[in-house]
């Protein structure tokens, strides 16, 4: 207001006097209007126009550069009030700018937080992977690799993640795989070509050496890729490291044949599955030294070595340990196969390598047993050293499902606890 009142003495608009232009800078330079009394009230006389009266409090003392100041009357018995009107300045002409200013600021701020974002990069590479638990192909598109936090409820009694926790990481690596590199038909892991003549993997061997187990909290980093194994087969083989100090936990090499979903028969490799997968094969091998031999069946021995025995009856597949293929999945088959173990050994040992022969698939309403025999004399003097059990999971029916082969070292120091005890399970003896 006091802008444009300083800006009319200066730029009078049309049609004003002379009279009025030094009529508004006298007023500006502090004197006060004619009809204007020393209470500041607009006084308005009995006029044919029929202006209304109002009291002194009714209206707010004017205001000349912010502050309140009262206008004297030079005429107190007759007051007249006059409706102002802001004199129509180039000034009172413009738009509202503070508006215009505070649009043009949000849309600012808008633009630049989206900006911010889309430029966000994480200060580690594998960061953002991680944390959504999707993985990438790597060196050339031949591995793939993705990480996994070990949670709260894959560890077990002794603080750190179950053989059942790391294999389950390992299937999810190979699944994964062939999702990433486009290869995933309507099938469990099978190619488009495989769904189309009804065909499915089937895990044949697996072979795993453990170095380290981790812990709660852990990050771990999971390479997996193929290679060919022989004329039907498909060979997957892990490489699992500790994700911070890049330590090796867990190697790992596995071999898959095909079967028919409908006639539960292995089947040969369709040359159109090999074309598949072959610009996928690798060459490198995560165990290099195999075992070849054959498993023995728990209880057989030609050497004379003592041997005991345990066994564990009734096992029985839950709906849950059924997978898409509607058969028990690989993973359940170990935590049978070390029910039958003696709780000694899971107490003070920790298992060091495992090696698996399925020899036939198992249903939902399959009754099994677990067989497990531990070699050699258990004594004191050899508290220190590894212990060797071979396993079977049969069919009660006397049908074999899996043969194991197992090594354990010891988790704590030498001479602590009696090794030889072997409490729980059924125990019998060797012929």
């Amino acid at each position: 207001m006091a802008g444009s009142l300083a800006a009319s003495a200066f730029f009078p608009g049309p049609g004003a006097s002379p009279a009025a232009s030094a009529k508004t800078s006298k007023n500006l330079a502090g004197e006060l209007p004619d009809n204007l009394s020393v209470r500041g009230i607009v006084a308005k006389p009995n006029t044919p126009s029929g202006n209304m009266q109002v009291k002194a409090q009714a209206q707010a003392l004017p205001k000349v550069n912010g502050a309140k100041v009262n206008l004297k009357n030079a005429s107190p018995d007759k007051e007249e009030a006059t409706p102002y009107t802001a004199p129509k300045t180039f000034y009172n002409q413009l738009p509202d700018w503070s508006m215009l200013l505070a649009a043009v600021t949000t849309i600012f701020l808008a633009a630049e937080k989206q900006w911010t974002l889309l430029d966000w990069k994480p200060k580690k590479p594998d960061m953002l992977v991680d944390t959504f638990g999707f993985g990438r192909i790597i060196q050339d598109g031949l591995v793939f690799r993705q990480n996994f936090l070990i949670r709260s409820y894959e560890i077990g009694a002794d603080r750190t993640a179950s053989i059942e926790t790391l294999m389950n990481h390992l299937q999810e690596t190979a699944l994964n795989h062939v999702k990433t590199a486009g290869l995933l038909g309507d099938g469990f892991g099978a190619t488009p070509e495989m769904s189309k003549r009804n065909l499915i993997w089937v895990v044949s061997k697996i072979q795993l050496l453990v170095e380290q187990y981790p812990s709660w909290g852990d990050m771990v980093q999971v390479d997996t890729w193929v290679a060919a194994a022989g004329k039907n087969g498909m060979r997957r083989d892990w490489h699992v490291r500790d994700y911070n100090s890049g330590r090796t936990i867990l190697r790992a090499t596995s071999v898959w044949v095909m079967m028919n979903k409908n006639t539960r028969r292995l089947s040969k490799m369709p040359d159109e599955v090999r074309a598949e997968i072959g610009p996928y094969f690798n060459g490198r091998s995560a165990i290099t030294d195999e075992q070849s031999e054959k498993l023995a069946k728990p209880g057989s021995t030609s050497d004379g070595d003592t041997m005991k025995q345990f066994i564990r009856k009734g096992l029985t597949p839950r709906w849950g340990d059924l997978d898409v293929n509607q058969h028990v999945n690989n993973v359940k088959y170990i935590g049978w196969i070390l029910e039958s173990a003696p709780i000694s050994i899971l107490e003070k040992h920790e298992l060091v390598s495992m090696t698996l022969d399925y020899r036939k698939e198992c249903g939902r309403d399959s009754v099994l047993q677990s067989l497990t025999t531990v070699a050699g004399e258990c004594v004191d003097s050899h508290a220190d050293s590894t212990i060797q059990c071979d396993h079977l999971l049969q069919l009660e029916s006397g049908a074999d499902i899996v043969k194991a082969h197992t090594e354990w070292r010891p988790k704590r120091a030498h001479g602590e606890g009696n090794m030889c005890f072997f409490p729980g399970g059924e125990h019998m003896n060797s012929p």
